[in-house]
């Protein structure tokens, strides 16, 4: 039981990551779609960063006396994703918009309804 209740913050990710997927396969609105891979993503984030967690490590500067550092790596590559993450937000948002114009609407069955009957 400890080790289920020691590692709540893995159980958290699993559960944010269920809810993204689930979001992402269970709605027909493109928008919908992007909110819950923005969801998993922010899951992904999660977990890198609790497994980057070094307990008693100290910031990475060479000082007298501390022998366990902290990788700044994954926080680095976590705030990259982020930057692209956004960037694929709008781009994903500006794709929907031009669905949008092109169909007149954003449900997925709608869409493959009117490519059907072309």
């Amino acid at each position: 039981m400890e080790m289920i209740l020691g590692h709540y913050n893995y159980w958290l990710v699993i559960v944010i990551m269920m809810a993204g997927f689930y979001t992402v396969i269970s709605h027909g609105n493109l928008i919908k779609k992007i909110v819950g891979l923005n969801i998993f993503q922010v899951s992904v984030f999660l977990l890198y960063i609790s497994i980057s967690n070094v307990e008693g490590g100290a910031v990475p500067i060479i000082e007298k006396g501390v022998d366990l550092y902290s990788n700044p790596l994954p926080h680095v590559l976590i705030l990259t994703a982020i930057v692209v993450g956004v960037a694929t937000t709008a781009l994903g948002l500006a794709l929907v918009i031009r669905i949008k114009e092109a169909y007149g609407t954003i449900e997925e069955d709608d869409i493959h309804r009117q490519d059907q009957s072309l």
